[in-house]
């Protein structure tokens, strides 16, 4: 009995937008079939300073996830919901740029987003989720200052995917 289309397991990567823009980058890469996928992620980004509080500055993330999203349509198009572990690997500096902290963050995350093919293999996904803080640093010593890391991370961007 041969496998239907929809039941062969399918492959891509994705960039997003975001991380890019911050000056760091961003890699994800997918298996699935039907609805499901797993992904994997890798990314560096540059938190804005208009983001973190005013006593500090230089806020950079290094990130590694694994997340599994469910489509409600096959073939990954149109609306999708996903959830996985995220581990950030977190430097900040205070405004007096003396010493850099690092910190480490582990966090649940959650994810909507749509799925809109341009054509066979190409896609485009806006999205937005919200990281919840659910182990890790709950306070880092900088210079003569405390900076607490957020309980809540919201996000949205848009990824551009290739689909084998």
């Amino acid at each position: 009995m041969a496998l239907s289309q929809s039941r062969i397991l399918k492959a891509g990567f994705e960039l997003d937008l975001l991380p890019y823009a911050t000056g760091g980058y961003f890699v994800g890469g997918w298996l699935g079939t039907d609805h499901l996928r797993l992904r994997g992620i890798i990314a560096s980004v540059n938190i804005p300073n208009f983001l973190i509080p005013n006593d500090f500055t230089n806020n950079k993330i290094q990130a590694s996830a694994a997340v599994v999203d469910y489509s409600l349509k096959k073939n990954w198009q149109g609306w999708y919901a996903g959830t996985g572990l995220v581990k950030w690997n977190g430097s900040i500096q205070s405004r007096s740029k003396i010493q850099t902290a690092s910190y480490k963050t582990y966090l649940l995350n959650g994810t909507l987003g749509y799925n809109l093919k341009l054509n066979k293999s190409i896609y485009i996904s806006p999205w937005a989720g919200m990281h919840l803080k659910i182990a890790g640093a709950d306070k880092v010593s900088v210079d003569d200052k405390i900076y607490t890391p957020p309980m809540f991370n919201p996000e949205a961007s848009i990824k551009a995917g290739f689909m084998f």
